[in-house]
C-alpha cells in the first residue's frame, strides 16, 4: 500500500526545539512530585511535548516527522530530564520508537500512522514472549515488565524469540508490534526511583501479529531493515541499537545536571548548625561539585561526538566500524553508573537537610540510581565485545 505525507509539516530548527524543551523545565519541576506520586507522567506534560513536536524529531518526513540528527533528540531528552527525570526517561523511550517503526515493513507504518501520525508507542524488549507460527504471522502471548509510558500509548513493541520452523534453523529474535486492543496494562510499578515513568507490565493473551508487524533483530544489526526502501534518508541507516541505548542512558545526564544545580544552590546558602561553617567554603564539597560538572560535560561531549561521526559516515554511505559500534555501546552503557557515582559523592557533603524529600537533589539522586537497573546501562554486558572487536573478532551480541 502506497503511503503519503498527511499534509505539509513545518520543521522547526534544532535550536528552537531545544529552547522549547528548556522553557518546559520550570513546569516539569512543579509536576515532578505529582508524577512520582501518581506513577505516571502527567497527561498535560505529554500533550505539551506532542504540541512542541518533540516526538517527531526521529520520525520520517513522509509521516509528518522531522528526520533530524539524533543529537537534537538527545539534547531535548536531557533538557526535559533536567526538569523531571521520569518525564525525560519516558520521552527518551517513547520518542525513539518512531525511529524503529520507520525500520518496519511499510504496511506496519500504515497500520500505526495511517490515520494519526502522532500515535505514541511504548515497549518492552525482554525476549519473554511465547510465539507460535500461524498462517500469515504469529500467535503471541506473555507478560512483559518495564513498559515505560505505556499508559500514554496506543501500541507497544514487545520482544520474543521466534522458534525455528525446521530442524537446524536458529531461533529468530524479533520485536512484535501490537495494538492497544490486543494487550492490557497491569499497574505493577512500585520503585524507589523513576516512579513517574509508570513502567508497568504488558499482558498479551494469544494475539495474532501479522509478519509485517515484526522487526528482526538481525535486520537492525545488519542494516537490512525493510522500512529503508521507503525511508531512505541516511538517518535510517544507523544501527537501531545505537539509537535505543542512548535513549535509556541520556536521561541520567539531564538528572545529573539537575543534581549539580541543586548542590550549587544548597552550598551557596547552607551554614552548618553544628559547626557554623558555610558550605561554600568547604573545599571537599567544592571539589566534588567541580568534578561532577567537568565529568558530566566530558560524557556529553563524547556521546555527541560519537553520533556526529556515525551520521557523517551515514551521509557518505560508509559502513560503521564494528569496533566503533562496540565502543559507542560501552560508553553509552557506562554513563549512568558514572553519573550515579558523582551524585553519590555529593550527598554526604550537603548536610542533613539534603536527605529530606523536599530537597531538590533527592529525586534526581533516586532516579539516577534507579536508571542503573536497565540492562542497557550495565557496562559489564558490553566489555567483552568491546575488547573482542578491538582484536578483530565478531561481536557476540547483536544489539550493537
Amino acid at each position: 500500500m502506497a503511503t503519503v505525507l498527511k499534509g505539509d509539516v513545518a520543521i522547526p530548527s534544532a535550536e528552537e526545539l531545544i529552547e522549547r524543551a528548556r522553557a518546559m523545565i520550570p513546569v516539569l519541576r512543579e509536576r515532578a512530585r505529582r508524577a512520582t506520586a501518581e506513577h505516571k507522567v502527567p497527561d498535560e506534560s505529554i500533550a505539551e511535548m506532542q504540541a512542541a513536536g518533540f516526538f517527531r524529531i526521529l520520525q520520517p518526513k513522509r509521516w509528518g516527522g522531522y528526520e533530524m540528527h539524533p543529537n537534537v533528540f538527545f539534547e531535548v531528552l536531557k533538557t526535559i530530564a533536567e526538569g523531571c527525570m521520569s518525564t525525560g526517561w519516558v520521552y527518551g523511550v517513547v520518542g525513539c520508537h518512531p525511529y524503529e517503526l520507520a525500520l518496519f515493513h511499510d504496511q506496519a507504518q500504515v497500520d500505526v500512522w495511517g490515520e494519526d501520525n502522532g500515535v505514541l508507542i511504548s515497549s518492552s524488549y525482554q525476549p519473554v514472549g511465547k510465539v507460535e507460527h500461524v498462517d500469515g504471522g504469529f500467535r503471541l502471548s506473555g507478560r512483559w515488565g518495564f513498559s515505560s509510558g505505556s499508559q500514554h500509548c496506543d501500541w507497544v513493541l514487545l520482544g520474543a524469540m521466534v522458534p525455528p520452523k525446521a530442524e537446524g534453523d536458529a531461533p529468530d529474535m524479533r520485536t512484535f508490534l501490537v495494538p492497544r486492543a490486543d494487550y492490557r496494562i497491569e499497574e505493577t510499578w512500585d520503585t524507589f526511583g523513576l516512579q513517574g515513568t509508570g513502567s508497568h507490565d504488558i499482558v498479551v493473551e494469544g494475539a495474532f501479529v501479522p509478519d509485517h508487524r515484526t522487526h528482526r533483530a538481525v535486520d537492525g544489526f545488519m542494516g537490512t531493515n525493510p522500512g529503508i526502501r521507503e525511508n531512505d534518508a541516511p538517518l535510517f541507516t544507523l544501527p537501531w541499537a545505537q539509537v535505543f541505548v542512548r535513549s535509556v542512558s541520556s536521561a541520567a545526564l539531564g538528572g545529573t545536571r539537575a543534581a549539580i544545580q541543586a548542590a550549587v544552590q544548597i552550598a551557596k546558602e547552607r551554614v552548618s548548625t553544628n559547626t557554623g561553617k558555610a558550605s561554600k567554603n568547604d573545599p571537599v564539597l567544592m571539589g566534588a561539585i567541580a568534578k561532577a560538572q567537568a565529568q558530566l560535560l566530558e560524557m556529553e561531549a563524547t556521546l555527541a561526538a560519537s553520533f556526529d561521526a556515525m551520521m557523517a559516515k551515514a551521509e557518505r554511505g560508509e559502513p560503521l566500524d564494528m569496533a566503533d559500534r562496540a565502543l559507542n555501546r560501552y560508553q553509552s552503557s557506562s554513563v549512568v553508573r558514572r553519573c550515579a557515582g558523582l551524585v553519590d559523592d555529593l550527598m554526604p557533603l550537603l548536610g542533613g537537610r539534603a536527605i529530606y524529600m523536599s530537597s531538590p537533589i533527592v529525586q534526581p539522586w533516586l532516579d539516577i540510581s534507579a536508571a542503573r537497573a536497565h540492562v542497557a546501562n550495565d557496562p559489564n554486558n558490553m566489555a567483552a565485545d568491546l575488547v573482542g572487536t578491538l582484536n578483530g573478532e565478531p561481536p557476540s551480541f547483536l544489539f550493537l
